[in-house]
């Protein structure tokens, strides 16, 4: 038996976060879990907060694959920054088959893309990967999926 897990990332800001990771990975909101008809209120199910400051509105985010099949991915405004790299990344993985240049040319187009939705090209491993880091630098993956048929 597998075990499901979910991902999470820590933020400043976990609207941009999450407006770039559904863009990035074509997720979309989480709805609330049952029974709470919205976010805010499955959240303020756990009462107040043990620091007693104000909860700010953009606190956190949750996102899902709409097919079901990705792990979730949960972004959560902490105050400390970011400090060091990340020692767990993701993969963005840019479907299709063809020739090595054919694959190379779409993972050059997928990182082209997320650094317009604000990502960074940090580094291009020609024919293989490029290195980019999200809007708050932390870090992942563009290349191919060769697992995927088209």
């Amino acid at each position: 038996m597998t075990t499901r897990f979910d991902l999470t990332l820590d933020c400043a800001d976990a609207t941009v976060l999450a407006a770039f990771w559904k863009t990035a990975l074509g997720y979309v909101d989480e709805p609330p879990p049952a029974p709470f008809a919205t976010r805010a209120e499955w959240v303020a199910s756990f009462g107040p907060p043990e620091n007693n400051e104000e909860d700010e509105e953009d606190d956190g985010a949750w996102l899902c694959d709409p097919d079901g099949v990705g792990p979730r991915l949960s972004i959560l405004k902490v105050r400390e920054p970011k400090t060091a790299k990340n020692r767990l990344h993701i993969d963005v993985r840019v479907p299709g088959h063809g020739s090595p240049e054919q694959r190379w040319d779409r993972i050059v187009a997928e990182a082209e893309r997320l650094a317009r939705a604000g990502g960074t090209i940090e580094a291009r491993f020609d024919g293989h990967h490029v290195v980019m880091t999200d809007p708050e630098g932390n870090e992942f993956c563009v290349a191919a999926d060769s697992r995927s048929a088209g």
